[in-house]
């Protein structure tokens, strides 16, 4: 098996560039992994890669909970992209080193070596000593001008280090990105065949098979509260609006109603009538373009409204909440729960999350309550207390993205 995290001393390093160009190279024996809670970078490894990505995170799970997530889902090669710099999250013990760490995974550094030679050997040294137990084995240097710059800065890093190997390096200014965005709007998976040759032209992969072998890990006991089977149905809304979904939280939710059912709001696609509870997934409704392909949408919406009224179970996380409100400034929503929005210009909530009853996730918005009567609060020691969810008889929207293994997320008495 050959397992590797990707990480770098920073984002803007590489990171994605690097991880795109391997799980394309390696499409259909690969299963990409995320680590830490971001849901941006999991959607372009599926594109890329062809299967879901898997989020990977200490703070929302237990040491246990994480291996047995890792092993779940493993395929013959396994490739994680970190988070930020290599030891950033170390404060809640869910950094890219933490994670390697736990799973004995090596990792592969990209360093950025424009306007450097030797001073790269330096602080690929203050990274390897800061802790004793660095997972770093191999090294890729991004953004050089020449193989002559790439011969330099090889041979002084393998003077000053025995146990890293060199793996090559990434030209700056790579031809297929100049006209291309390497993002979420990539519209030809063939595009991508060209970008990934671009960024391999000189990656040994050879050297891989030896650099990050690993072996194939057991799946441990099952390490989550157990959920008895419901005899109920189930219907999430994901779609290019609602699109934050965690794999996992999608094969759990599968794994304990009779039946789920994807709904697309961008389609105008209803609530199946007899479903027994919906889950509304976060994402984008208060742009302009996100609101364009939602404002039509009166069948979801009836439907919706009518699931509402007959009292039935309604989770919305973030842009869900959104939807279920009267309207975010000018742009009008669902009018299900009965409070209204304005968007700011900088960000409310960024980061980790938890309440006194354990729930623990993370948030991420721009948008703010008009009026805080009835609101409640995700507990946390950098927020001021004001709001974070909302909730009207079987009808609960919460700022906070989870990981749902373990629990009912309609049991409200683990939230409010």
């Amino acid at each position: 098996m050959l397992s590797f995290a990707i990480c770098a001393i920073a984002s803007n390093q590489g990171k994605t560039l690097l991880t795109s160009a391997l799980l394309y190279h390696f499409r259909g024996e690969v299963r990409a992994y995320k680590i830490g809670p971001d849901f941006i970078d999991p959607q372009f490894h599926k594109f890329v890669s062809g299967d879901w990505s898997i989020n990977l995170d200490l703070f929302m799970q237990t040491p246990k909970q994480l291996l047995w997530t890792f092993t779940n889902y493993q395929k013959r090669v396994n490739i994680l992209e970190g988070v930020m710099g290599y030891y950033d999250g170390m404060d809640r013990g869910s950094s890219s080193y933490d994670i390697t760490k736990l799973l004995s995974i090596p990792t592969l550094l990209i360093l950025d070596g424009s306007g450097s030679y030797i001073t790269l050997s330096a602080t690929l040294k203050g990274i390897k000593d800061y802790r004793e137990d660095s997972t770093i084995k191999g090294v890729v240097l991004n953004r050089l001008s020449s193989k002559n710059h790439y011969e330099l800065i090889k041979k002084q890093i393998e003077k000053d280090h025995k146990d890293i190997v060199v793996l090559g390096w990434i030209k700056k200014d790579i031809p297929s990105l100049k006209s291309t965005h390497l993002g979420l709007d990539l519209e030809s998976i063939s595009k991508m065949k060209e970008i990934s040759q671009e960024i391999l032209e000189h990656i040994e992969l050879d050297k891989f098979e030896y650099t990050f072998k690993t072996k194939e890990l057991e799946i441990p006991p099952y390490p989550f509260e157990y959920i008895p089977k419901k005899d109920e149905s189930l219907a999430i809304v994901y779609d290019k609006n609602f699109s934050f979904l965690y794999y996992d939280n999608l094969c759990f939710l599968r794994e304990i109603y009779k039946e789920v059912f994807l709904v697309d709001s961008t389609k105008d696609e209803p609530i199946p009538k007899d479903v027994n509870a919906v889950y509304i997934c976060g994402g984008y409704v208060e742009s302009e373009e996100a609101y364009k392909r939602i404002k039509d949408s009166y069948k979801f919406k009836a439907s919706l409204i009518k699931h509402a009224k007959a009292n039935k179970k309604i989770f919305a996380e973030c842009a869900g909440l959104l939807y279920l409100s009267r309207c975010v400034d000018d742009k009008q929503m669902s009018g299900i729960l009965p409070i209204e929005f304005t968007l700011q210009n900088r960000f409310k909530r960024l980061g980790y999350y938890t309440n006194e009853k354990g729930a623990k996730g993370h948030a991420f918005h721009y948008t703010r309550p008009k009026n805080l009567n009835g609101w409640f609060d995700i507990l946390s020691k950098n927020s001021k207390g004001e709001f974070g969810s909302y909730r009207d008889k079987n009808t609960l929207g919460t700022y906070l993205h989870t990981l749902f293994r373990g629990r009912d997320i309609f049991d409200f008495k683990r939230i409010d």
